[in-house]
């Protein structure tokens, strides 16, 4: 899909999706109860559908009505209790585009089920599990790949388990929820750096609503006690950081929307979006040569803060290493988007400067790279100069109705199929 934008001026008041981060975690959780869940505040995401899909493959019942899901959760353990061995008979979890949803099943469908076939798209597949194939490579765990696909067999055990935290925490994540299913205790120790750490807090925090604890002995070493039940009820999904940092993007621009459905005490790590923006517009920062921005623990926040940068004054980020491995390589797909734009962008081995200059309409389509982060970040500039985004329907992973929203409030753009 195409969608062609014009230069003008957003106003209203805008309500923040759901939680992505949140909403997965709790539709998994609400699978392993013994009774009936209803999660509301889901929305209709292909990251969304991804995971309902994958719980269903594991044996809950799953129902989605427009933003609520009712779940019949299973116990621990196969609904049958037979051990899956081969191939042949390993259950399929479509993972479609979803990295939370590859990383945070594979653990819990070796301890539920003894495996599965993870399918997904290639650039999900290519993105890896090489985490997982250490951590279970003297566990008597197998690890089969493809192009389109990653099974893995074999039975989780409790015991003592140590995970890099430079890499991405949704392998923290996936552990935390499958030993929790076991009844033995387990630890699990995150190796310094930490990177990304309030995901981990959101995860505990998730848990904790479902009756499930983890107790972390001293910093990064995890005690999950074994035998625990996840505890089934009604529970609400938060407003979403991440997306509404696209919301503060077309304020930063000279735009004046209001922001509602946000808790202002969140732990989402992209809640500093909002300071992040106050040193990008000047608020927070006297000189442009203070402006250095930490994204180690927010990578998901680089690509609307380059794009913030590139119609401000610049600025200069450190920890996006990780940027690479994400649905794009983020960091480099967005500095040749904003070349078309006339912004010099220098991408480094952990470092991203993006360059103070004038702005100017692309006079080329721009790429979304089939990445929703990127294709809502090229809409905030889109908005000051105008242009044209082909493959505008990768918003669909995180927030459909992205275009329908800033349309509501005033962006001049129009789609075509």
């Amino acid at each position: 899909m195409r969608i062609t934008i014009k230069p003008g001026k957003l106003n209203g008041r805008v309500t923040a999706p759901p939680s992505k981060s949140y909403a997965h975690r709790m539709l998994i959780s609400a699978a392993f109860t013994d009774g009936q869940s209803e999660i509301s505040g889901i929305s209709s995401s292909e990251d969304m559908l991804a995971t309902l899909d994958c719980l269903t493959a594991l044996g809950a019942e799953c129902e989605k009505t427009d933003s609520r899901v009712k779940i019949k959760g299973i116990k621990a353990g196969h609904p049958d209790g037979r051990e899956i061995r081969t191939a042949a008979h390993l259950p399929k979890f479509p993972c479609r585009e979803s990295g939370s949803t590859l990383r945070f099943m594979i653990p819990v469908a070796l301890a539920v089920c003894g495996g599965g076939c993870f399918t997904g798209a290639p650039r999900l597949i290519e993105r890896g599990i090489g985490i997982y194939e250490d951590l279970f490579s003297d566990r008597g765990i197998s690890v089969d790949k493809t192009n389109n696909s990653i099974s893995v067999r074999g039975k989780l055990s409790a015991g003592e388990y140590k995970i890099r935290g430079d890499v991405s925490s949704q392998f923290i994540t996936g552990m935390l929820f499958a030993l929790s299913l076991l009844n033995e205790e387990s630890r699990i120790e995150v190796l310094p750096p930490v990177e990304s750490r309030a995901y981990i807090d959101i995860t505990i925090d998730v848990l904790k609503i479902f009756g499930v604890q983890v107790t972390e002995e001293k910093e990064n070493l995890f005690t999950i006690r074994g035998g625990q039940n996840y505890q089934a009820g009604s529970y609400r999904v938060e407003g979403d950081w991440s997306n509404a940092a696209f919301l503060y993007a077309f304020n930063a621009v000279g735009n004046e929307l209001e922001i509602d459905g946000l808790n202002e005490h969140s732990i989402q790590g992209d809640r500093v979006c909002v300071s992040c923006f106050d040193q990008l517009t000047g608020k927070s920062a006297a000189t442009a040569e203070e402006l250095s921005i930490d994204l180690s623990n927010t990578p998901d926040l680089g690509p609307v803060l380059f794009a913030a940068a590139a119609a401000l004054r610049g600025g200069y980020f450190t920890g996006t290493r990780r940027l690479r491995i994400k649905e794009s390589d983020r960091a480099q797909a967005m500095a040749e988007e904003l070349q078309k734009f006339g912004v010099q962008c220098m991408v480094g081995e952990n470092e991203v400067v993006v360059l103070q200059s004038l702005l100017r309409k692309p006079e080329v389509p721009l790429n979304g790279h089939n990445d929703h982060r990127i294709v809502m970040a090229l809409s905030v500039l889109a908005s000051v100069t105008g242009g044209m985004i082909e493959g505008a329907e990768a918003v669909r992973k995180s927030w459909p109705e992205f275009f329908e929203v800033m349309k509501a409030a005033g962006l001049d753009a129009e789609e075509q199929s």
